[in-house]
């Protein structure tokens, strides 16, 4: 990284991730750091600047108040100490709220620590395209490309760092209906890619019957994923890198030291110990918005910067509890539907994430004009901005009747449908 730094100390503050994307947003690049960082490891970081320590209500572990190294606070840098919403600057006391703190920050980060206004999109992509480069040499990369944001952005940055020297996979583990067939035409008939096709959808139910732990299923489908990509590996020559569209939100919600977890990720927490590869995660800095940014800059077209966000381990999440072949396929058939509806009226381009989920329980019901039981499908419309904090969609009542209309009429197995008013928090977006 060769753009200036502002490093963040996490004491346990829900701030955190607000104030790294206010320095961004600034033009500085920031990164949060656990609480107990040394010396020495804050000197092996590329251009930091300054420091700037976060306190919040969840710094007590074990029992202990917890605070940073001690030394930091000799060791040179500027520092700017948060505590209970407050900023203190050379012994000054000032309200840290939604309006005065850009202004707290901006002085910080341009008058202490005198950083320049150097992060953005394209001096990221030039740094990334040498790291890869210098990562990789003349070898192979695997990637497996769902056809997201993520993984198309991190598609098209190592095509332009080593070109042919890349090989996609694209794994069938239960995506929303056409979807497969919409990736094959786009990378493999269109854009040209070096694309392998596998449908492992019988394979991961395999795997995840009778399993309703989401983490374990998490997990589950993680290491099933790698162990797809090892199997293709071994197909070609020389592959000895996997490239995966970890991002920043994905890092923070996996668990530091000091914050607590949210939810492993599958590309996280879910990988297995005994990994063949070396990994290649291009875009673990960004933010969502970031990663979209980052595929203009590309040249990407605007719809698949745009796509709708998708998670790594498919429907399994959205199928909550132990996956069963008739809810799965109440998933897909619903969240078609949803889609479509939403197309039509104009929301597609208005809503960030916008899906179904089916849970595991039944309820009566009338269909046919017969006694029904039957499961439930769940609407969820979020808005956001990083995928840390997500609002609802409010969305007009006459929509939400002819969705629900469809779903009743069309989908098997559903006699209820319900809409998700919780925001993010106390929610996370997905369910699972």
């Amino acid at each position: 990284m060769k753009q200036d730094m502002i490093v963040i100390l996490d004491l346990g503050s829900h701030e955190n991730t607000t104030i790294a994307r206010c320095i961004r947003d600034l033009g500085v690049y920031s990164e949060i750091k656990p609480h107990d960082i040394t010396v020495d490891e804050l000197n092996t970081l590329a251009n930091v600047k300054g420091i700037i320590i976060n306190g919040g209500p969840n710094n007590i572990i074990d029992g202990q108040e917890i605070d940073v190294v001690s030394e930091l606070y000799t060791a040179g840098y500027p520092i700017l100490a948060f505590e209970h919403r407050l900023a203190q600057v050379d012994n000054r006391t000032y309200p840290a709220n939604e309006d005065e703190l850009k202004d707290i920050l901006s002085d910080f980060v341009f008058n202490e620590c005198h950083a320049e206004k150097n992060w953005n999109m394209k001096n990221f992509i030039n740094d990334q395209v040498e790291i890869i480069r210098n990562q990789v040499g003349d070898k192979k990369v695997l990637l497996a490309l769902s056809g997201g944001v993520d993984s198309s952005v991190v598609a098209a940055l190592l095509v332009k760092a080593i070109g042919k020297q890349l090989y996609c996979v694209h794994v069938n583990h239960g995506l929303r209906k056409g979807e497969s067939e919409d990736v094959v035409e786009v990378f493999q008939n269109q854009l040209d890619a070096n694309l392998v096709y596998v449908d492992a959808t019988e394979r991961f139910l395999t795997k995840l019957e009778n399993v309703a732990d989401p983490e374990q299923k998490r997990k589950i489908i993680g290491a099933e994923f790698i162990r797809v990509f090892e199997e293709e590996a071994r197909k070609l020559d020389g592959i000895e890198f996997l490239a995966q569209g970890t991002i920043y939100p994905d890092i923070i919600e996996s668990g530091t030291k000091t914050a607590k977890m949210v939810k492993s990720h599958h590309n996280v927490g879910g990988l297995p110990e005994d990994l063949q590869f070396e990994l290649v995660e291009p875009l673990f800095q960004l933010f969502k918005d970031e990663v979209r940014a980052c595929g203009v800059e590309l040249g990407l077209p605007y719809e698949m910067v745009y796509r709708q966000p998708f998670p790594g381990p498919g429907l399994g999440v959205r199928c909550l509890g132990a996956i069963t072949r008739d809810r799965l396929e109440a998933v897909r058939e619903s969240d078609a539907i949803l889609r479509d509806e939403f197309a039509k009226a104009g929301l597609d381009k208005k809503v960030w994430q916008y899906f179904t989920v089916v849970p595991d329980f039944k309820s009566v019901g009338v269909k046919n004009n017969a006694r029904s039981y039957d499961y439930p499908v769940i609407i969820r419309a979020v808005n956001t901005v990083d995928a840390m904090t997500a609002t609802i969609e409010q969305i007009d009542w006459s929509i939400l009747m002819k969705i629900t209309d469809r779903i009743l009429a069309e989908v098997p197995h559903v006699n209820r449908v319900c809409y998700d008013m919780s925001p993010k928090p106390c929610a996370t977006i997905e369910w699972e």
